[in-house]
């Protein structure tokens, strides 16, 4: 039964709106200016497939109401993060950078600053940061509560620790001249975090007593002290990259195809390309570049300019919000011109790249070699381990992107079929996990690979209709590494050193590998 939206109560004010299924679980969220505006154009007849796709699958609509389209992108980010619905562009949080925190405290301590999900710290203090090479960072902790004379026991105790014995803490849970003393710890330990010249000063003075220790031929404490220099000039790097003027850009270029789109970004750091990712979304709602930066920057830190090969819609209001989130200017910039321009370029070439040939060439010679319509971005394959009548077992591995997804793995404990009947087995397995992913809506793979000849393919192909699955689907032979399709009497023949067979087989291996270790384990039960 679809879902009429006349009989659904819409207000116009700005807010968000979350879809549920049938199951009421969200499947969208989205924001809006006017909520009954952008609601009711899902329901109109000149909507991509992918909308359609989505409007179908609507049962209800829920909406929160805001005072601004400020508070309606916020809180949309936050619940996306919360609810994870499967229409919305999710980024998986891939922060490089830690954050420390000073706690809020009579006598402060320094922790590794927390955040949950959606972005938002964790526990109360002064937060600072952020500061790359986060591994660096937990070593570098020690050494500032050392150096500073930072307590670092949870519940201040009524007498001294051996903190206080080894040095390290002056003991304000019970001297008063500690207590006194404390506070100015804690200031100075805040100057190095902000980036002040107390770094330099800390730092000039580890040397000195670096220096002073190799001379008293204490080589151990030298080289703890040289150490420490190496980790602290980790923390001088991610106060450059926070302060260094005109430098501090990141690039972002979009591109659109078959209602999906593609992104990608460069991060700069002093004109030299440190980092890079890749993003794709389809085209869904309100998913947009807009939405795209805004869930980005949610959970990376913010630079000064943000480098675009074309303005996102809501430039002016992303403006405002990353200025009020970074507490300092933040431009959107889309360069006509000059050395930015060039970069924009040269990321352009890189998405041309990807959607002439899909990212991995394996992949691309793949899909022209067995002439499926997509790339293979998604491959299962599946095995038969049959040893002995009591002991048969099937096996699927699971890839993307050319590589393994071991989380993906299944395996089949054979139930219907008795003998050693590997053509029945397989079609079994086929049938099981393919209604099953039918019937729980899931996502279904690009290529279905089977291990065996023509038999074996064919007793796939017949489950598949059974189901009323319409996958492609291929067999890769052992004996000769033969590849069968349907509808071609003879197999394919893949050179050896191709990295299109190179996927097959590696796909193949692990299906068996997964399948005689679940094989062996049930044997084994069986005799103990």
């Amino acid at each position: 039964m679809s879902f009429n939206i006349s009989d659904l109560k819409i207000p116009q004010s700005p807010g968000i709106y979350m879809m549920r299924d049938s199951e009421k679980k969200i499947i969208y969220i989205g924001k809006a200016k006017n909520l009954r505006n952008r609601v009711r154009s899902y329901f109109l007849k000149n909507q991509n497939y992918k909308t359609q796709k989505l409007v179908k699958n609507i049962a209800d609509i829920e909406f929160v109401l805001t005072d601004n389209e400020s508070e309606a992108f916020l809180l949309e980010s936050n619940m996306i993060k919360k609810h994870r619905p499967r229409f919305n562009i999710e980024l998986k949080d891939q922060q490089r950078y830690t954050y420390l925190r000073i706690t809020d405290e009579k006598y402060p301590r320094l922790l590794v600053a927390r955040r949950t999900r959606d972005g938002k710290f964790l526990g109360k203090g002064k937060t600072f940061g952020p500061f790359t090479h986060g591994s660096s960072k937990l070593l570098t902790i020690g050494t500032l509560r050392k150096s500073f004379q930072i307590r670092i026991c949870k519940i201040l105790p009524k007498k001294v620790c051996l903190e206080y014995h080894l040095g390290n803490c002056e003991g304000p849970c019970e001297f008063a001249s500690a207590q006194d003393r404390y506070q100015k710890h804690i200031t100075a330990l805040e100057g190095v975090l902000k980036g002040k010249n107390q770094t330099k000063v800390f730092a000039q003075k580890l040397e000195d007593e670096m220096r002073l220790a190799a001379d008293m031929q204490q080589f151990e404490r030298a080289k703890d002290i040289r150490d420490t220099l190496v980790r602290l000039g980790s923390l001088q790097t991610g106060q450059k990259m926070e302060y260094v003027k005109n430098s501090d850009e990141e690039y972002f270029g979009i591109a659109e195809q078959n209602q999906s789109a593609i992104v990608m970004n460069f991060r700069m750091l002093n004109g030299v390309i440190r980092d890079s990712d890749k993003f794709f979304f389809d085209l869904v709602g309100d998913n947009s570049f807009s939405n795209f930066l805004y869930q980005y920057y949610s959970t990376h830190r913010l630079p000064r300019f943000i480098i675009v090969s074309r303005y996102p819609r809501d430039r002016q209001l992303l403006e405002k919000m990353f200025t009020e989130q970074r507490d300092s200017q933040v431009q959107i910039i889309c360069p006509k011109t000059g050395k930015r321009k060039e970069i924009l370029n040269l990321i352009s070439k890189n998405i041309k790249t990807i959607q002439a040939g899909g990212g991995e060439p394996g992949l691309v010679d793949l899909r022209d070699e067995l002439g499926i319509p997509t790339l293979p971005n998604i491959i299962e394959c599946f095995d038969i381990s049959n040893h002995g009548d009591d002991f048969a077992v099937g096996s699927m591995s699971r890839f993307v992107d050319g590589h393994p997804d071991k989380s993906g793995y299944r395996r089949f404990r054979i139930k219907t079929v008795t003998g050693r009947d590997d053509f029945a087995m397989m079609g079994e397995v086929i049938k099981r996990r393919y209604s099953r992913l039918l019937e729980e809506k899931s996502e279904m793979p690009d290529l279905i690979l089977i291990d065996g000849g023509k038999g074996q393919l064919n007793a796939a192909l017949d489950a598949l209709k059974a189901v009323g699955v319409d996958l492609p689907c291929a067999s890769l032979a052992k004996e000769n590494e033969e590849v069968y399709i349907p509808k071609r009497p003879h197999p394919i023949v893949i050179p050896r050193k191709d990295a299109s067979l190179k996927i097959l087989q590696h796909a193949r291996d692990e299906a068996h590998r997964f399948g005689v270790a679940y094989n062996r384990a049930i044997r084994k039960k069986q005799i103990k």
